[in-house]
This record gives structure tokens, sequence and C-alpha cells, in this order.
């Protein structure tokens, strides 16, 4: 797949030939990581840190909301790994102190060791310095303690002459199962899908800010169909991973659809197909993923308006069940709520609310069977999603955040705060009834 780049330069996006000469300022990151972040994972590379002349954190932090990112340039020891690790980054990528003392202290699967290397050989020193190391022998010795490679052609970097699969094929057999990307030359995207068949990945930068071709583009150069339309299966899902329905793509539709971050998908009847233009059914393109067999695409959307359906209903198979079905009631009643209903007395009694949760709450930690235990939940869930609501988010926010939790490698005790005793109710002082 593709992987592109944000290279950042005094906050602002850029793009380098040979690492040292500007060629393209694309000003802010922030709109070009929402429309790659559509793809999948993005690389975000800070060169002010990597030059050691400033740093541009503040932002890349800011992108990390935004996309997946792996976060490189600057990082230079464990302490500062593990600091974009806990803010987010679902990988980092360590270049001079990608050294097996230091690999060893952080989680393997989201460490990505870079590479240069100039025929053949690394380079280190902004590329300016060779060393008696080959790239293959580099790789070898690296791969045990990283989950992938970030493999830069030197040579050709930012040059635009093209890179083929089989500068990639070395490279994936000596990194042994760690997932390897290169970088250097990408022209086509037909090159992209060349290096996804042969099990690697193609970091991107200036042949899609010079509009060589589309992030989409580089998508369906990865895929391939039997149909005899042409056309790829696409399973749209909603945030949570439901599935909504079934509908399929083309290079069209999937370029539409990318661009204008929207569910745009191909009709074997009606051609270009914007769902919801007439229905009001509109969806939000979060992400594009493609199957492992690389012959259907997973469309993540939220939904606006009456549901997925062209019957009214949230899926094509019928409305929704479980936390769904709850959390899509409680919207429709703070919306429109029926005389007399307790969730629109909950929603306009804050204070009510609040004894609710708290009370709830107590029940569930001093439940002892598991009926009691689930009926107990049960309650806890719909005040909390009563909760939220109110609050104007929603249950796909709570998952994002959860989400972004499970990415810290920095644990926390996760101590009782003091005051609170078990069962819920606050802790008596020492040798009081």
């Amino acid at each position: 797949m593709i992987i592109p780049s944000i290279d950042l330069m005094d906050g602002r996006a850029v793009q380098l030939e040979q690492g040292k000469t500007k060629v393209i300022d694309a000003g802010d990151p922030r709109p070009i990581a929402r429309l790659f972040g559509r793809v999948g994972e993005i690389a975000v590379i800070d060169l002010d840190a990597a030059m050691g002349r400033g740093s541009n954190a503040d932002i890349i932090r800011e992108l990390l909301a935004l996309a997946r990112c792996r976060v490189g340039g600057g990082i230079r020891d464990v302490q500062a790994a593990r600091a974009w690790l806990d803010a987010g980054a679902s990988k980092v990528i360590l270049g001079t102190r990608a050294v097996p003392e230091v690999l060893e202290q952080l989680p393997r699967e989201r460490l990505i060791a870079a590479v240069d290397a100039r025929d053949g050989r690394v380079v280190v020193e902004g590329w300016t310095k060779p060393t008696p190391d080959a790239l293959l022998d580099r790789v070898r010795v690296l791969a045990p303690y990283v989950g992938g490679f970030l493999v830069t052609f030197v040579e050709t970097e930012g040059m635009l002459c093209g890179l083929g699969a089989d500068r990639a094929r070395p490279v994936i057999e000596a990194a042994g199962g760690a997932r390897v990307t290169v970088a250097g030359g990408v022209r086509t995207a037909d090159e992209i899908g060349q290096i996804d068949r042969a099990g690697a990945d193609a970091q991107v930068g200036m042949a899609i800010y010079k509009g060589l071709f589309s992030v989409a583009d580089a998508v369906s150069a990865c895929l391939n169909t039997d149909r005899p339309d042409g056309l790829w299966p696409t399973v749209v899902v909603d945030e949570s991973g439901r599935a909504l329905g079934l509908c399929y793509s083309n290079v069209q539709s999937l370029n539409t659809a990318v661009q204008e971050g929207r569910g745009v998908y191909w009709s074997r009847r009606r051609g270009l197909w914007r769902k919801g233009e007439t229905s009001g059914a509109t969806q939000e393109l979060l992400r594009v993923d493609l199957d492992c067999d690389r012959d259907a695409l997973l469309f993540t959307i939220r939904q606006h308006g009456p549901g997925f359906c062209h019957r009214g209903t949230n899926t094509c198979w019928g409305n929704s069940f479980g936390l769904a079905r709850l959390a899509a009631t409680l919207e429709a009643r703070r919306a429109a709520a029926p005389d007399g209903s307790y969730t629109a007395r909950l929603l306009s009694d804050p204070a009510l609310l609040a004894s609710k949760i708290v009370e709830e709450a107590r029940e569930l930690a001093g439940a002892t069977e598991t009926a009691q235990v689930i009926h107990e939940a049960a309650d806890v869930v719909y005040f909390t999603l009563a909760r939220l609501v109110s609050a104007g988010a929603s249950l796909a926010d709570v998952e994002r955040e959860l989400d972004r939790r499970s990415l810290r490698v920095t644990r926390r005790p996760g101590d009782a705060k003091p005051g609170i005793g078990t069962g819920g109710e606050p802790a008596r002082p020492e040798g009081r009834p």
C-alpha cells in the first residue's frame, strides 16, 4: 500500500529534493493529513528535529488527532520514542538510534528502523557520510528488534525516476517477518501496485504533491477483481465496524470518495452515486481499507440522516441492535422525545442524570451474582449513554478515546482514588464505624 508522507519544516508541509533543496511548500499540513488519512497510515517526519534546528511537536500532536500517523525525525532516545507512542503515534521511526540497545526497550511491533542507503551501502548524517555496512546486512541485524523498516534509496530520493519492486524484494527477504516500506523516486501509481504485490509498502511524497497521481490512484493500483464489470465489492461499516450494506466501487468513484471525504460509490444502474444526495442520508468517509486478497474494499463511514438503507433502516439487514440501537434511540429522543419520556426527563435534568449515574455505578460495584452484575451494568450503560447524548457526544467518541489509550506504552498504576472505598461507597476513616 501507499504510505503518504508529510515532511514538516517550520510547521509547513514541504518536499525536499535529495534531502536538501526545498522544491515544494504545500502549506498547512492539517487538510493534507485529513485527505491522506482516508487511505491508511501516513508518515509524519519532523525535518527540523532531524536536522537539529527546531521542533514541530505541537503540530504533530494535532495531526495525530486527524489520522493514523507513524512519526519520525529527531527521535534519538527511548524517552522520546515512548512519548510519541503515548501521544498516539501508531509507530515511531528511529534512524541513527535504531540500535539494539535502544530498540529492545520499546514495543517491537510499533518500531520502524529507518535505513538510508546509497548504491547498496548504508549512509548516515543526513546522507553525507557513507559507512562500510551493506544495506541488507544492516536489515538482517535489526530485524529481530523491529516490526518494520523504512528503506530509502538515497540516490533516487525526490528525483521521480521510478522505483520498481525489484529493489524491494531483497530487502523483504532480509527483513524476515518485519514489514518493509521503501522510498526513493516513486513516479507512478502502478509502481506502488507492483511493490504491494511483492509484499512491501511505498512511502511517497514528491509524486503526490506534484500531482502525478492521487492517493486513491495508488489504492486502486493495489486492487484486483475477477468481476466482468471490473467493480470492487465495497463493504460499508459504521465507526464501530458494524456492517451497514454492500456497494461497489471503481477507480472514478474511489477517487471521488477519497477527495470529497464522502460515501461515493458506483451504481451498476446509475453510474457515479453520491450516497444521500436525494434522501439526505449522507455519509462522511473516514477510512478506506483493503482486504487481504486485495479484491474488496471496506469503507468506514459516519452516517447522517435517516439511515443507510433506502427503506429508512440503519442497515440493509434491518435496524441495528444492542448498544448501537440504544445510542440511536437516545439520540432520536434528544431531538424529539415523546411526551412523558423518561429519557427526555433525564436529558433535561442534569442533576437527576448525575444522581442516577452515581447510584447505578454503586449498585454495579456491589453486585455479586452474575445475573445481578449484568442487570446493573445495563443500567450503568443506559445512563452513561444518556450522559454522552446530553453532552453532544457519541459512543463512537468513546471508542476512539479507548483506541487512543490503547496506544500508550507508559502505564499508570491505576490505584483507587483517595476517599473511594469498595462497592463505590466513600471510604470511612480508619477506626470509624
